[in-house]
């Protein structure tokens, strides 16, 4: 990646960006500007304040008649606010509307139960505000919050739709007393509970079913009683009474089908639909769909002749749905939508060998949940618990269709101080009942949506039934567009309408002021108008000729722009220094530098500020030379450095007053005999001892010296110009003088050190003695074990043993 400055050059140690326009980037560590795609006001070419404040919510429209300069296009009245007021239009004439949020229903959240009274379900308040109006310019997010609180004892609706085909007979016999079992248990829950029952199999028409005569009486085999095929029927509608529902479900039958999935999409379809006939009321409501099998959905129906989609309504005609032969299955992207609308919530109780398929599903349907059902329903009761509390427990916000340009995001506040954005700032998780949790909604419209016309969205919690809703305003046009004047004279005799400053010109003008029509555009005559001094370059080549007058071209740099009446001045082309327009210090104007206040020269490169050249004695350079453009210029050769206080040659200032200070101090010195006549420019004041002298934070510019006398001995003092220019030495009189040789020490140390050695000496003889001996002994040890001795025998030696051997033996 390059990275640049304000002017274009690379700049990979710039430290700062020096203009709106260019971003901070950062780099190894260092903070470097790189350009930007440029400024979205400029780059709009806004012809009308409508069109300025579309472009972006940093955009403002100059209505000052008197604004633009000669050769500049009217969508420069379009810019930034600062960069407005840098090109000097007032404050008070910019245009710049704001949006703004306004709640017209805001009831506060209320629990089941208000003053001891219970309240119906349609009183209950869990999500505030409820309505809010916001008006939205282009570009500015308007941003609100919504909380929501789970109310206590909130009412529950429970539809039980279960799948009916043959290998769920078991299944069956366990859900014949679940409406009283689930009663009970939901009882702790909340005290207004209903419950009702659905069962389902699969379309009426081959190859889902046998279409025989004996078949469709009885689907099962001889010996066994099965009701006839059906694709949904509604057994129980929503009711309190779980006896009736035990009642009625005891009476059900086991029917049949030939493939292995079943049609539970239809029967889904029709109890979410069909609100009246299953008795929804708008509380909570749950939808537990219970199978052993997977299922068809959208375009199986084909397998049977069925080819016309799905159309999401009902069609039950005494409590049998009845058009499943006609349509085909719902797509699942279409049972999202028609659960989404109807605010119900799913939980699909499945046999384990089917957990994987419905887990897919749920990921599919926001506010589902998937239990793993036995092989006999033996635990459905605790399966729906559980599932209505994993579900509860979830707050997910869900918005209608957006128009077009118009964007929400969300921010969600949750418990313990939780907070998401993205798609995880819908929800919230581990709600319990009685807690409140916050989203904070931004909406944000880019352009003029639906040709400024008013639109409505809605915002509700996924499973609930009540719903925010949000009226949407866009502003489109200014205000001063209402103030416009039509076939005003301002604008070339009534050809446009004189709006926020500028003329919005009629059909088929153009022109600044509407002074052309679109045919007289090109014509030679007006042409000649636009060429400087009867050259041949139309507008200087940097702009073109608009009814015989130059608009001149824009930059991609929206700092940069051509002016005059031929186009002929920019303000970027002015001489440079260090690599800056006009030195960082003057702004270019029509090629010139105008510098800045103490600055002057061609790049506005010379300072007129001395401060720069002031020496530490506060004389300028010292006064040894002369300050340009802020830099010292020294005239003594002897000096030199930036404020001419270096001198090479020179003896230091303690060397230079050295016998001066010591003749008056001590009447000691080379000086002492011209003492009067050389050494009284400096007044002496006498300290006695050093740690008295004065300090280098004391007063400024003070040397400290340290010299030393004719006998070795040092003497301290202090050297310090004052801002008079008079000289003011310390000195103390308490000298540093080296004392003599201690003799004892001395002798005593070079005794012990002959001792000593003389020790060590003695030491290093005996040990070179003893590995002599060593040496000598292992020699002899070694040749005694080396010698030979004579082994011949004795001659007067005798056995003292006799050997007899006996003749006989035979050695046997």
């Amino acid at each position: 990646m390059l990275f640049y400055d304000s002017e274009n050059y690379c700049c990979p140690f710039i430290a700062v960006c020096l203009q709106p326009w260019w971003e901070g980037i950062e780099n190894d560590g260092c903070f470097c500007c790189v350009c930007a795609d440029g400024n979205e006001c400029t780059k709009a070419s806004a012809q009308s304040c409508g069109e300025c404040i579309q472009a972006g919510e940093k955009c403002g429209w100059c209505t000052d008649e008197d604004f633009l300069k000669q050769g500049e296009q009217k969508s420069t009245r379009c810019d930034e606010i600062e960069a407005l007021i840098k090109k000097g239009c007032s404050k008070a004439s910019i245009e710049d509307p704001r949006g703004t949020v306004t709640v017209n229903k805001n009831q506060s959240l209320t629990d089941r139960t208000k003053d001891g009274v219970k309240l119906k379900p349609d009183q209950i308040t869990q999500i505030q505000p409820q309505k809010l109006t916001l008006d939205l310019r282009s570009g500015e997010a308007q941003t609100f919050n919504l909380t929501f609180k789970r109310a206590e004892d909130y009412p529950i609706d429970l539809y039980y739709l279960m799948d009916l085909s043959y290998s769920m007979k078991d299944d069956l016999e366990n859900v014949k007393n679940l409406g009283t079992d689930l009663m009970f248990e939901m009882q702790k829950i909340t005290s207004d509970f209903r419950i009702g029952f659905g069962s389902f199999v699969e379309k009426t028409v081959m190859p889902y079913i046998s279409t025989t005569p004996a078949k469709l009486l009885n689907p099962c085999t001889s010996d066994q009683n099965c009701t006839s095929p059906f694709s949904y029927k509604n057994v129980l509608s929503l009711t309190a009474d779980g006896s009736q529902f035990n009642n009625l479900v005891s009476k059900q039958q086991i029917s049949g089908n030939l493939d292995s999935p079943e049609g539970g999409f239809d029967a889904i379809m029709q109890v979410t639909v069909c609100a009246n006939q299953i008795g929804w009321r708008n509380v909570t409501r749950l939808l537990v769909f219970s199978t052993d099998a997977g299922f068809h959905f959208a375009g199986d129906g084909k397998l049977g002749g069925i080819v016309l989609p799905n159309d999401g309504k009902c069609h039950l005609q005494e409590n049998m749905y009845t058009m499943s032969h006609y349509y085909d299955y719902p797509s699942i992207a279409h049972l999202v939508q028609k659960l989404s609308e109807n605010n119900i919530q799913t939980i699909f109780a499945v046999t384990e060998e089917f957990q994987p398929v419905y887990q897919e599903l749920k990921n599919l349907i926001p506010k589902s949940a998937v239990g793993t059902l036995s092989s006999d329903s033996g635990n459905v009761i605790k399966l729906i618990i559980d599932a209505y509390n994993s579900l509860s427990s979830e707050i997910i916000l869900e918005n209608s269709r957006l128009p077009e340009g118009v964007s929400i995001s969300y921010i969600s506040h949750c418990k313990n101080g939780v907070s998401e954005k993205g798609e995880n700032g819908r929800k919230c998780s581990n709600i319990s009942i009685g807690d409140q949790v916050t989203f904070e909604v931004a909406v944000t419209a880019k352009g003029c949506p639906s040709n400024g016309k008013s639109e409505t969205i809605k915002i509700k919690p996924l499973g609930f039934t009540e719903e925010v809703e949000i009226v949407l305003n866009f502003i489109c046009e200014c205000e001063c567009h209402e103030d416009g004047i039509p076939n005003s004279p301002a604008c070339h005799f009534g050809n446009g309408t004189l709006e926020c400053g500028a003329c919005r010109c009629n059909e088929g003008r153009i022109g600044r002021v509407c002074e052309c029509s679109k045919d007289e555009v090109r014509t030679e005559d007006l042409d000649a108008n636009c060429r400087m001094d009867n050259g041949t370059d139309i507008c200087s080549n940097n702009g073109d000729c608009v009814c015989g007058t130059c608009e001149c071209k824009k930059r991609d740099n929206p700092e940069e722009r051509y002016s005059g009446k031929f186009c002929e001045c920019d303000n970027f082309n002015c001489d440079r220094s260090n690599n800056k327009l006009c030195g960082g210090h003057g702004r270019c104007e029509c090629r010139k530098c105008i510098c800045d206040a103490n600055y002057t020269g061609s790049a506005c490169d010379c300072s007129l500020d001395t401060s720069t050249c002031l020496a530490s004695n506060k004389q300028i350079c010292n006064g040894r030379g002369t300050c340009e453009c802020g830099v010292c210029k020294c005239t003594d050769s002897k000096f030199q450095g930036p404020t001419c206080e270096i001198c090479p040659t020179c003896p230091g200032v303690c060397t230079e007053h050295k016998d001066c200070v010591q003749c008056r101090a001590f009447g000691t010195g080379d000086k002492k005999d011209t003492c009067e006549k050389e050494c009284s420019y400096f007044s002496l004041i006498i300290k006695k001892k050093k740690e008295e002298l004065p300090q280098p934070n004391d007063q400024p510019y003070i040397n400290h010296c340290k010299e030393r006398d004719a006998n070795d001995c040092w003497f301290f003092f202090t050297y310090a110009t004052k801002n008079d220019s008079t000289v003011e030495v310390h000195v103390a009189e308490e000298l540093e003088c080296p004392s003599g040789p201690d003799i004892i020490p001395i002798v005593a140390g070079v005794v012990a050190g002959i001792v000593l050695i003389g020790l060590a000496l003695l030491l290093i003889w005996k040990l070179l003695m003893i590995i002599h001996d060593r040496r000598e002994f292992a020699k002899f040890e070694k040749e005694k074990m080396n010698a030979k001795w004579d082994a011949g025998e004795n001659p007067i030696y005798k056995s003292a043993v006799t050997t007899v051997v006996n003749p006989k033996y035979e050695g046997k």
